[in-house]
């Protein structure tokens, strides 16, 4: 039995990997950035009976961050993330919200602000925080070194990274980013992105045409 296990569920309207994660030994839970679904979250967990432990959340993207504040009043736990400088992005969420149909936004205030070096705790796994800027200025990633897993919310994607035409994107810091803090974790790491299809570190660095080693070494 692997210490981990993940699961998908697609919400939104820009259909945003709202992930799961549990501790098999203990069946306690983390569900990584509820933009909506919380119904779905809730029978998901009720199904494979497990505790809900914490929120994890990437970013203050409204798409991964509307349904937080519901999910916190529901269940009561705690809310980990992201870094402090995304606090105008959480400040805007019904405003986000109100321009895609998503009435259910609401701004938030995290448990716990995270920064590189920190952990969170997930039943008996303990997972990495990497402080990762650029697609937004407090985005960060979660890894679990054992089971070679990170979730990236939206700084990188098969073939593709995360845009950073928003306010306070950087182009420069996100390659940075994945360059210097994702990539030197390994190349056998898979990772899970905000959107689509998961991926692994080694696939993107050698073919990614944002991210490549060889795109990189074009300039």
């Amino acid at each position: 039995m692997p210490p981990l296990k993940v699961a998908i569920l697609p919400v939104t309207p820009f259909q945003q990997n709202c992930s799961i994660l549990w501790c098999t030994a203990t069946k306690r839970a983390a569900v990584v950035d509820p933009g909506d679904g919380v119904t779905q979250i809730e029978e998901f967990l009720a199904r494979q009976g497990l505790t809900l432990e914490r929120i994890l959340v990437t970013h203050g993207h409204v798409d991964h961050a509307a349904a937080v504040a519901d999910l916190m009043t529901e269940t009561g736990v705690p809310v980990d993330g992201p870094q402090q400088e995304d606090k105008f992005w959480i400040d805007r969420l019904p405003e986000d919200g109100a321009k895609y149909g998503m009435l259910h936004a609401k701004p938030f205030t995290p448990t716990r602000w995270l920064g590189d070096g920190d952990t969170v705790a997930v039943g008996d796994v303990i997972l990495d925080v990497l402080h990762c800027p650029g697609h937004t200025p407090g985005h960060v990633v979660f890894i679990h070194q054992p089971s070679r897993l990170a979730i990236v919310g939206d700084v990188i994607f098969q073939g593709s990274i995360g845009r950073t035409d928003f306010p306070r994107g950087d182009h420069a810091a996100l390659i940075r980013s994945i360059r210097e803090k994702l990539f030197p974790l390994g190349d056998d790491i898979t990772f899970l992105p905000g959107h689509g299809e998961p991926s692994t570190f080694g696939q993107e660095r050698r073919t990614n045409p944002f991210v490549s080693d060889r795109a990189v070494a074009r300039g």
